[in-house]
């Protein structure tokens, strides 16, 4: 579908026939206060090799950095052939088709898609992909709620654990709260970093719809999935699994967990053949049991056939307010991530299932080699002793934010600081290490962090000459 601009002439008639003088006039609602005006800091207009010029000045710049950061965007090797694919333009769209019979390449993309992630997470239907992987547990939170009912005085409580990714907990109360739902926290053991389950069974669950299960945590910690999945069974809760893809490749997928399994299964694609690229775009998957797909927000693509009997694709789901009541709508999503749902297509298809194993296996492998390098450093110590799948949260001897800094000198992202989110940690840090890392990469990671622990834990020389 190309893209024309309209030209000066065209927006004149526009404005004309709906009887306004500016395009501003659009806005007048909009209180002066809360526009932004000119951006001071844009330069004037450029032509394009200026622009071109500009743009490598400014990646210079930035430098090259060797990345241990992961905390939900996660650096993993992306073969050309994904992107050279993608941006073909029949799928350079994040838009849904509408014209099925116009759009059979992207509707089978869509279709081949849902089939991979189902298989991946060993679920039954998995819808076309929401906006990311905090969005979609705030909509298979609303989803659980409309599950057992969503009546008002019925089951408007879910519990989520502390160990979920901080910013998709805050993201999930935002889509929540106006609808009367409560987010209940449940702590985490200080001693392993999984959700504390002593804690969790002393909770009364009455009036509770679902229980969010992190595999692995926001500490990399692998949770005990099955008895958390066990225990949501016991009091008639929904198990909202909430899962890295990859590590899904490795672990048992939300699907197969004890209890039955997880009745919903969400997360963020990103680690699926999308690059880190200044936070964004990313995309949320959002799986289900059949039974539950008529809750299911998004769309499904579906295969189907002629009457001549030739193999088709059509939308065979869309529950969306632009077709029904709004009031009645399970979700007002109407832009699926389309162009990245299309990136993590390819990027399964050209590795398929061992492809993906190998890959989690050498993330696992080399987060187990990090570990052992950095806890023998002086002034490192693990946080928590469960098992982690490909990050792990460290304390150091001093403040990690200056160590972070004194990292990045050398050329060195050195994790996420775990303080803001979690005072009671200290001076914690959150470091993940990817299938991308060698053993170099380590070791130089390990070497700096002595060197600069060392300077700032070794006692100041007296002052006083003997």
């Amino acid at each position: 579908m190309p893209f024309i601009p309209h030209t000066e002439r065209d927006v004149a008639e526009m404005l004309e026939a709906i009887g306004i003088e500016a395009l501003d006039d659009l806005f007048d609602e909009i209180p002066a206060g809360l526009k932004l005006g000119a951006f001071a800091e844009l330069p004037p207009a450029l032509g394009e090799a200026q622009v071109t010029r500009l743009m490598l000045e400014r990646a210079e710049a930035d430098g090259r950095y060797l990345n241990f950061c992961g905390a939900g965007a996660y650096e993993h090797f992306v073969p050309a052939a994904v992107w050279q694919i993608v941006i073909r333009g029949e799928l350079y769209s994040a838009y849904t088709p509408y014209q099925a019979e116009a759009s059979q390449g992207t509707l089978q993309l869509m279709y081949e898609y849902q089939s991979m992630i189902c298989a991946l997470t060993a679920m039954e239907v998995a819808n076309a992909g929401l906006y990311d992987g905090a969005s979609a547990l705030g909509e298979a939170v609303l989803m659980a709620v409309r599950c057992h009912g969503g009546g008002a005085e019925t089951r408007r409580r879910v519990l989520v654990p502390r160990a979920v990714h901080p910013a998709y907990r805050a993201v999930a109360r935002t889509l929540t709260r106006p609808q009367g739902i409560e987010l209940i926290e449940v702590p985490f053991d200080p001693g392993s970093g999984r959700t504390d389950l002593q804690a969790l069974e002393a909770i009364d669950t009455a009036g509770c719809a679902a229980l969010v299960i992190p595999q692995p945590n926001y500490f990399g910690v692998l949770e005990d999935a099955d008895a958390l999945c066990r225990f949501a069974r016991s009091r008639g809760l929904l198990a909202i699994g909430l899962v890295n893809p990859m590590a899904a490749a490795l672990l048992k997928p939300p699907g197969e967990w004890e209890g039955g399994g997880a009745d919903i299964a969400v997360g963020d694609g990103q680690p699926l053949g999308l690059p880190l690229s200044g936070g964004g775009p990313y995309f949320g998957f959002m799986t289900c049991r059949q039974a539950l797909v008529r809750q299911l927000p998004g769309r499904l693509a579906g295969a189907t056939v002629d009457r001549d009997g030739r193999r088709g694709f059509a939308l065979t789901l869309q529950a969306r307010e632009q077709h029904i009541r709004r009031a009645k709508a399970t979700s007002n999503i109407c832009t699926n991530q389309g162009l990245a749902v299309a990136a993590a297509t390819v990027y399964m298809a050209l590795l398929g299932p061992e492809g993906l194993r190998r890959v989690a296996g050498r993330c696992h492998a080399n987060a187990r080699r990090l570990a052992r390098l950095l806890e023998a450093v002086p002034g490192v110590e693990r946080l928590f002793d469960a098992p982690v799948f490909h990050e792990l949260a460290l304390r150091l001897a001093a403040p990690a934010a200056e160590v972070l800094r004194a990292l990045e000198a050398q050329g060195i992202l050195g994790g996420v600081e775990l303080v803001p989110d979690y005072p009671e940690l200290g001076n914690g840090l959150l470091v993940c290490a990817t299938e991308t890392k060698e053993e170099e990469d380590l070791r130089r990671f390990a070497d700096n962090l002595e060197r600069i622990l060392g300077k700032r834990i070794k006692p100041p020389p007296c002052a006083m000459k003997t």
